[in-house]
């Protein structure tokens, strides 16, 4: 026989705490047991609609309930599932395992764990809100509702050419199967489409950077539909620029000069860093590549028997280095450097920097996704 729901008890309550100047909402209001029983009143009924008399015929019967905590905009309450013999009854008011039932509240988590909030923080914010805290395995099990997207977001079919692509890879520490803390580099991919447009092409996880797992990068882009890459801005990595044109052999490849002056300076001295630096300047800032060029071989002269290895890594490298200099002064400041995409990096370290390790690479590619998602909508107009 069914408990009869005391109505009189709830509205009494009410008034105590009207009267006490405490909230009826959230934690002990005195709305929560009233929405539980509409809740399980609710339950009761989808099971009695499910168990139809060809259900019965086949001996499906009620098979006791199972209890659950839910978190709803008028506090924590109990819910009773019901369930039945076959295991066949699915519930749609409250679903299996859903144990948040307050409108945005999952969203809202998401956006939060996405803004690199800890689980603390988000469970602060629960408490605060609904008046009850949620388990770490409860936020996680939420914010995986994002892996569907994050997969079909992977495998999304890309524009057949894109003007400009910068490619560089961000690192992080993940725990792996053995419980250690290891290296974990993302590749990604960062494009101005036809309209100028900037979008992110992808993001895949490796155990380190190399120009092999780059290839497998490219190899996947070309997969998903892109046909042509017009310039390729990427760092000096030993044989990314091999790996570029193997898949796309008319791709312009632009190494990133900042990288190269980076590289450069290294071996100079440092009390002559200032002239030598100042000297280069006439070289990347030329007024075109024939000025360049000229600057660059009174570099030759002027540092060459001090420096030689730097000298020549430019002159090896000049004619990736120099790319820049046939397009127009707008073009060059896009592309004479990675800076657009180490930008998009510094962004989503903004929202990773409080994460020191993380549990898992599925954990670590969820964040920076939802990171994403937050800066990734910026649009970039040439």
């Amino acid at each position: 026989m069914k408990e009869e729901f005391d109505f009189e008890s709830i509205k009494n309550k009410a008034i105590e705490q009207l009267k006490a100047g405490k909230p009826l909402l959230g934690k002990d209001g005195a709305f929560a047991p009233l929405l539980e029983s509409i809740l399980n009143a609710a339950l009761e009924g989808e099971m009695d609609a499910h168990l139809t008399e060809e259900e019965r015929q086949m001996g499906n019967r009620r098979n006791g309930k199972m209890q659950k905590l839910v978190q709803t905009p008028l506090g924590e309450v109990t819910v009773s599932t019901p369930r039945d013999r076959n295991s066949s009854f699915d519930p749609q008011f409250i679903k299996k395992r859903e144990t948040i039932l307050a409108e945005g509240v999952a969203d809202r988590i998401i956006g939060l764990y996405a803004m690199g909030n800890s689980t603390r923080e988000i469970s602060d914010w629960m408490e605060e809100n609904l008046g009850n805290r949620v388990s770490a395995d409860t936020i996680s099990s939420i914010t995986d509702r994002v892996l569907p997207e994050i997969k079909a977001w992977k495998s999304r079919m890309l524009d057949s050419v894109y003007p400009i692509v910068w490619m560089d890879a961000i690192h992080y520490k993940v725990t792996d199967e053995r419980g250690c803390a290891v290296t974990r580099a993302i590749y990604n991919v960062l494009s101005i489409d036809r309209e100028g447009h900037k979008e992110l092409l992808g993001m895949y996880i490796s155990r380190n950077e190399g120009a092999n797992f780059w290839l497998s990068v490219l190899t996947d882009l070309q997969n998903r539909g892109v046909e042509d890459i017009l310039i390729a801005c990427i760092d000096g990595l030993k044989g990314f620029p091999e790996a570029i044109q193997s898949v796309y052999p008319n791709t312009a490849v632009q190494l990133c000069v900042v990288h190269q002056i980076r590289n450069s300076i290294k071996y100079v001295g440092s009390k002559n860093q200032k002239e030598f630096l100042r000297d280069l300047k006439c070289v990347y800032q030329a007024v075109n590549k024939e000025s360049a060029e000229n600057e660059l071989l009174k570099l030759d002269e002027k540092w060459g028997e001090q420096y030689p290895v730097v000298i020549r890594s430019w002159q090896d490298n000049w004619d990736k280095l120099s790319e820049y200099f046939q397009y127009t002064p707008v073009i060059r400041k896009l592309i004479y450097t990675t800076n657009t995409v180490e930008g998009y990096h510094r962004q989503i370290r903004k929202v990773t920097k409080n994460k020191g390790v993380f549990p898992s690479d599925t954990a670590l590619e969820k964040l920076v996704y939802l990171a994403y998602r937050i800066y990734g909508t910026i649009k970039y107009f040439v």
